[in-house]
């Protein structure tokens, strides 16, 4: 009782008000207490310093930078062959079939594959019959999120939403919560068929960013934004090559994949931690 408590706060919250005074905080570099701020928060999630590039947390000019770190080349290595990897350190929130056109959120929700791509039954029928996996970043967790499959990017698509908390406690309680939360679609063309990369904001997260577009939002939409890339240059990505990330917060990925095109690795379920490029499935090859 005590999530649905929480989660009908929630709900009165001025979310992106309160995500903008973070964004803002996060990135001015006289922040009052900042590198204090900064050792309590590696203290408290655990974070691993000897992974990132810069170790030292007091070399970053503000917070956010520090949130957004670099890890060092070697700190991920990618699996290779007809794998798909891991697109972001976390655990597996859920991962199974696309059934009836819905994906499982969690026990008693689930939503329906065409809201999570912004309402086009064209775009959504691909995946129909498909399979979804779907990775919770927690505010300590590395937050780029990497390619789990080569490919060419074919369409991006700002989604304007609300910004519910994506933690466990949130994900039981509140219905639809992915498709209702602001969230930016990749869509990429891979020799397997479509896949779409999902970036779910949340509270607290200031800004979702592409390697190509930068800064998708701020600033907040009313409309759904489409953003075609397949008659403009090729923007191709390699498996592992990193694909955006998410500024402050915890947050979301959810990765798709069209009917009979993957297999996910046996022994992956609810709650089982990933990091960036190891093995989340296989491909199959034959049609």
């Amino acid at each position: 009782m005590i999530h649905y408590f929480k989660a009908s706060l929630l709900y009165l919250l001025p979310h992106h008000a309160l995500s903008r005074i973070v964004q803002r905080a996060t990135r001015c570099p006289r922040f009052p207490f900042r590198k204090a701020f900064t050792r309590w928060f590696i203290r408290r999630y655990q974070v691993n310093m000897s992974e990132a590039l810069e170790p030292n947390p007091d070399a970053y000019p503000d917070f956010n930078s520090f949130f957004t770190r670099a890890l060092r080349p070697d700190a991920r290595p990618v699996v290779q062959g007809d794998h798909v990897a891991c697109p972001s350190d976390g655990a597996i929130s859920q991962l199974g079939d696309i059934a009836g056109g819905r994906i499982l959120q969690a026990k008693g929700h689930d939503y329906a594959v065409v809201e999570l791509l912004g309402g086009s039954d064209q775009r959504a029928q691909p995946f129909i019959g498909g399979r979804f996996a779907t990775t919770y970043l927690s505010p300590g967790d590395y937050h780029r999120v990497h390619m789990p499959f080569p490919g060419r990017l074919t369409e991006m698509i700002y989604i304007p939403g609300r910004l519910f908390s994506v933690s466990p406690d949130y994900t039981d309680v509140v219905p639809r919560l992915f498709a209702r939360n602001e969230r930016v679609v990749c869509m990429f063309e891979t020799e397997v068929g479509p896949m779409a990369v999902v970036l779910v904001g949340a509270i607290f997260v200031g800004s979702i960013e592409t390697v190509w577009a930068g800064e998708v939002t701020p600033p907040r939409g009313r409309t759904i934004g489409v953003t075609n890339y397949a008659a403009a240059k090729p923007v191709e990505l390699k498996r592992g090559d990193e694909l955006g990330r998410f500024n402050m917060g915890g947050s979301t990925v959810i990765v798709l994949f069209g009917s009979g095109r993957v297999q996910w690795q046996a022994g992956l379920a609810a709650d089982t931690r990933v990091k960036v490029g190891q093995l989340l499935g296989q491909v199959n090859q034959q049609r």
